[in-house]
């Protein structure tokens, strides 16, 4: 009499279960906190030492991870660097750089550019970054190029698009500004460099100076 052979069970897949799910989230989260803290140290030893004495093993032990750690979330130190841009200045550029809508008053719009730069910027540690641009930009090319790509010809573009609106709407008088928008923000540039050069001997009120500057451009605003 033959027996009957056992079926063998296929245990059934298993699935994440809760506790490890809020394991793999918090480890995520303990990543991001990580390149997080790594950002902000780069951001501080960029702006104390300049691009070129900046050394890794000094922006691991500000942020308190090791070395090899970096090596985790970025190339190199040119990557930190952009990795810095991206964070601190591009969300800020796209959010200006917004074409403008219409119907409205092409001066209120670059009032409130003024009025951001002046506290976003150059009120800020962000004018470091600039600063630091200029300084060190000619020696590392590259970081120039970035720069150049991320930030300043997407503000330029955005800037572009306001003079123009500007134009059309009868508003600002002298077409060449279309084609040189550097000189709508040049005076945003002197702030930042004269922040970094001769404010302690003799400071600059750049709210005041860019508010002289939308005078030159549209004229002295009526008085209410």
């Amino acid at each position: 009499m033959s027996s009957t052979p056992s079926r063998t069970r296929t245990a059934p897949k298993s699935t994440p279960t809760a506790p490890r799910r809020a394991t793999t989230n918090r480890r995520g989260a303990g990543a991001e906190q990580r390149r997080a803290a790594i950002t902000q140290a780069a951001f501080d030893e960029f702006t104390a030492r300049g691009f070129a004495a900046t050394r890794l093993d000094d922006v691991a032990r500000r942020a308190g991870v090791a070395k090899g750690t970096i090596y985790l979330h970025f190339q190199d130190k040119e990557a930190l660097f952009q990795e810095l841009v991206r964070t601190a200045l591009v969300p800020l550029i796209e959010r200006i750089a917004q074409p403008p809508e219409a119907g409205g008053s092409a001066r209120a719009l670059l009032e409130r550019f003024a009025e951001t730069f002046v506290n976003e910027v150059a009120g800020t540690r962000r004018g470091d970054i600039l600063r630091l641009i200029i300084a060190e930009g000619p020696r590392f090319p590259a970081l120039s190029e970035f720069y150049y790509r991320e930030v300043v010809a997407r503000g330029l573009a955005g800037m572009t698009r306001l003079i123009e609106y500007g134009i059309a709407r009868g508003e600002i008088r002298h077409e060449a500004l279309a084609r040189f928008p550097q000189l709508v923000v040049a005076p945003a540039m002197v702030a930042i460099v004269w922040q970094g050069l001769f404010a302690r001997y003799a400071p600059l009120d750049a709210a005041a100076m860019l508010r002289a500057h939308l005078d030159i451009i549209f004229g002295p605003r009526s008085s209410p």
